[in-house]
């Protein structure tokens, strides 16, 4: 979705959506080989905050009418697919 955005956007919103869209799985990976559930359900909020935070970031491409619509049409529901994967775990 991040190459439909404009030059402009490359260094700020281009940056955090790439970072928080890597952090989702990481921090799941990285949760699940913690010996606790506990430990593993802190890294489970930390992939779901960067998750909304991903949502947050679309939502203000939308508003500012940046990138492909029929990709953004795609980005929230997959992002609230992998919200459902989280709290399932819990």
């Amino acid at each position: 979705y991040s190459k439909d955005l404009p030059d402009s956007e490359r260094f700020d919103l281009i940056d955090r959506m790439n970072r928080n869209s890597g952090f989702i799985p990481s921090n799941t990976a990285e949760g699940s080989g913690r010996r606790t559930k506990k430990h593993f359900a802190k890294f489970l909020s930390t992939s779901l905050s960067s998750a909304f935070k991903h949502q947050t970031e679309l939502l203000i491409c939308d508003r500012r009418k940046y990138g492909n619509k029929e990709n953004f049409d795609k980005s929230p529901l997959l992002t609230v697919e992998l919200r459902k994967k989280s709290y399932s775990f819990n």
